[in-house]
């Protein structure tokens, strides 16, 4: 079985097991997202996003402070796309999906049980709550919240004819699975060209936007088949264990590696892959008897619904060898099996035994071999979020991205502690992370002697860079102009390439680092005494805090 996540905070454990939501965690950081440039898909989507980014436009443009935090979340937003896709948007979502509601918008599960693209990103809640609070959020959740809920209303509908449609195919009543639960979050300030679609242990969750009314159905379909089917293949691993030399002919295949090293799950996308063929639009409209045919057209009207239906199979057996080049291998095997099963007045779950049983191995494997695989494969709509067990540096990491100093120390020096425990580079990013603790903790002296040790001993271009570019600013505030800009030709010197490092140092290199309540005498070079409420450490600590951009990944 897969390994069973925590499910994610919308998850109503005494809920219903198939249900259509709306989420005001996912609105606030679909806001976010929207009031730093995200635009995908906007000309399409439904008017409320459009009402709502100029709701959010009129705060910002009456308030300073209200600007400093969206500009916050916009740095961290901007040093975060890393892929230049969707995912860059995605691992947001994911993350939405695991908070507490406003204002705390707190992690509601231990960072080792999050989804991997989520803890990349957690680093963004503390600016995020600053930027909820001060543009007030909450309170235009609450006048458009009955908006929502309009658009969730209006595709009730829709979506409740899929599930039935589907059952119905399928002859299996609409599932009330103990302890798995799909659910559909609607969020119109997200793009309706995508969907957000993710298999959380045994939850299965969309994320969609409606297009002029309409979302994405097979998309949908497609993770509801994903619900239906698991469990009646899972419980039959040990069945399909005599697949397994078959995963040798799939190796040069172009679908991920969990489908060529996991044959239950190449089994499972494989049955839905051949579902979907069957049941497919082809786009050629059904043959309809003329209203005038008597008896003596039956053998031509025999002909032409013939004709209509070869070709609608022609557009089936297309889509099959597509999916069987793609790397799908037992798609045309279930194809044929679901073709019988049409004519069975049996369910899916009283045959699918039978269906993986009969299997011929032998023959499977003459026709994989005769595939002549595609070089790259389809978009995947679903992902399915396994928490990686984070581990020494890894772990430490996430927790000083959740503010957790202590931890993330202990952890830092644990690994310190026995070196052979990490790789070549781990002793400069150990090093590099009490650096950043002492930051966080009001510790200059400590954190300048960290940062040098970072700087000498990584062999990780982004973990010296930052190391000089931290210690420049520091002795910046400290008033040692000269002996900064050394520390911010040395960064650019050790080559990371990332744009957020090159700018970081080339800004040093023109200007001394200032914080508010603290610079330099430009005549003498002395400290000038900070404004009241600030202080030297303090200045110092807002200096070298960095974020997750600065963390090599």
């Amino acid at each position: 079985m897969y390994k069973h996540e925590k499910s994610p905070s919308l998850v109503d454990p005494d809920g219903p097991s198939i249900s259509l939501t709306t989420s005001e965690t996912v609105f606030t950081m679909a806001a976010a997202l929207n009031s730093c440039g995200y635009n995908d898909g906007l000309v399409d989507s439904e008017p409320i996003r459009l009402e709502l980014r100029q709701e959010i436009e009129k705060v910002l443009a009456s308030s300073e402070s209200a600007r400093e935090t969206r500009d916050k979340v916009c740095l961290f937003i901007q040093q975060h796309n890393m892929t230049g896709t969707i995912r860059d948007v995605t691992q947001y979502i994911s993350l939405a999906l695991y908070l507490t509601p406003p204002p705390d918008l707190e992690t509601s599960v231990e960072l080792s049980d999050m989804p991997p693209d989520a803890t990349q990103v957690v680093g963004i809640l503390a600016v995020l709550r600053d930027f909820a609070a001060t543009v007030d959020l909450h309170g235009i959740w609450l006048t458009h919240h009955r908006e929502y809920d309009a658009v969730a209303a209006s595709l009730h509908d829709s979506l409740t004819k899929m599930i039935l449609s589907t059952s119905y195919y399928l002859k299996m009543p609409v599932p009330g699975y103990e302890g798995r639960r799909f659910l559909v979050v609607v969020e119109p300030q997200l793009s309706p060209d995508t969907i957000n679609a993710r298999i959380y242990g045994t939850d299965y969750v969309d994320v969609v936007s409606p297009k002029h009314g309409v979302i994405p159905m097979n998309e949908v379909r497609h993770t509801y088949l994903h619900y239906l089917i698991e469990p009646l293949l899972l419980q039959r691993r040990d069945s399909m264990d005599r697949f397994l030399p078959l995963l040798k002919l799939v190796q040069d295949a172009p679908i991920d590696y969990q489908y060529r090293s996991d044959v239950a799950s190449l089994t499972i996308e494989c049955l839905i892959k051949a579902i979907e063929a069957r049941t497919m639009d082809t786009g050629i409209q059904p043959y309809v008897v003329p209203p005038d045919a008597t008896r003596e057209d039956f053998e031509k009207i025999e002909s032409a619904k013939n004709a209509v239906a070869e070709k609608m199979e022609r557009v089936r057996q297309a889509r099959v060898q597509h999916d069987m080049q793609q790397g799908w291998v037992f798609t045309q095997y279930f194809y044929a099996q679901m073709v019988q099963f049409e004519k069975d007045p049996a369910s899916l779950s009283d045959v699918i035994g039978e269906m993986v049983y009969s299997m011929d191995v032998e023959h499977e494997s003459h026709v994989i071999r005769q595939i002549d695989f595609d070089k790259t494969v389809d978009a995947d709509v679903l992902s399915r979020s396994r928490p990686r067990q984070l581990q020494g540096l890894d772990l430490a990491e996430a927790h000083l991205e959740a503010g957790d100093t202590r931890t993330a120390a202990s952890l830092a020096q644990t690994a310190l502690a026995n070196p052979s425990s990490i790789p070549g580079q781990g002793i400069g990013r150990a090093d590099f992370i009490l650096a950043r603790v002492a930051v966080m903790s009001g510790q200059p002296e400590q954190a300048i002697e960290d940062f040098q040790k970072a700087a000498e001993s990584s062999k990780e271009p982004r973990i010296t860079s930052w190391s000089h570019i931290y210690l420049g600013r520091m002795l910046d505030l400290s008033c040692k102009r000269d002996e900064a800009i050394a520390e911010y030709k040395a960064a650019l010197a050790a080559r990371d390439g990332q744009l957020d490092t090159r700018l970081a140092a080339e800004r040093g290199l023109k200007a001394a680092y200032a914080v508010n309540g603290h610079h330099c005498d430009a005549h003498t070079g002395d400290e000038v005494p900070p404004t009241a409420g600030s202080s030297p450490s303090n200045a110092a600590n807002q200096s070298a805090q960095p974020n997750a951009a600065s963390t090599p990944q």
